[in-house]
Order: structure tokens, then sequence, then C-alpha cells
């Protein structure tokens, strides 16, 4: 992937920019169909299972994903990209930080 083209940068400057649960969710929406919406919050969920060792054959069944998306899901969670283990970090931290205060 190529995140030093110019559409890729003002993606990721968009997402950036969102300030809100209600902007991100409408500019999700105007981005992606709601199949892929679901898609990729399924495949969100299959990482933050993988990371707690749930068995792919749960995750199948809970999430819908094939096995060959969960074993990429995998592939991704545990390579060089980070993407997933930022993400995950970043909202069990958020989770834990509303739990310690009565939010969640």
């Amino acid at each position: 992937m190529d995140w030093k083209k110019k559409e890729n940068k003002e993606l990721i400057q968009a997402i950036l920019a969102l300030r809100t649960p209600d902007e991100a969710g409408r500019f999700l929406r105007d981005l992606m169909t709601e199949k892929e919406i679901k898609e990729f919050a399924k495949r969100l969920k299959a990482a933050e299972m993988l990371t707690e060792k749930v068995p792919y054959s749960t995750i199948e069944k809970e999430t819908g994903l094939s096995s060959t998306t969960v074993a990429r899901v995998a592939k991704w969670l545990n390579g060089k990209g980070g993407g997933y283990k930022i993400i995950i970090n970043k909202l069990n931290h958020h989770n834990s930080i509303q739990s310690r205060r009565g939010l969640s």
C-alpha cells in the first residue's frame, strides 16, 4: 500500500479529523456500503478475539467470517504492520478508564 499517494494521505487526514462517534459513523456510512461496514466490524471483533486466544472455530461461528478471513486477520494481527494491535490497545485502555470512572 502506498500511503504517500495524495488520495491515501487525504483519507488518513479525513479519519484523523473526526472528533465524535457521530461524525465517525456518518463518515464511514458515506464512505462504505453497509455490508462493508459490517465486514470490517467483524474483522475487528475477530482480531479482539484472537488477542484473547479464542479458537478460530469459535471466531468463525460468532462472527460469520470464513476461516480464510480469520487466518488473514491473524496474519495481520501478528504481522509487522501492527494496526490491529494499536487500535485494540487503545480501545482496551479507553474501556479500562471508563470502567474505573463508572462510565461503562
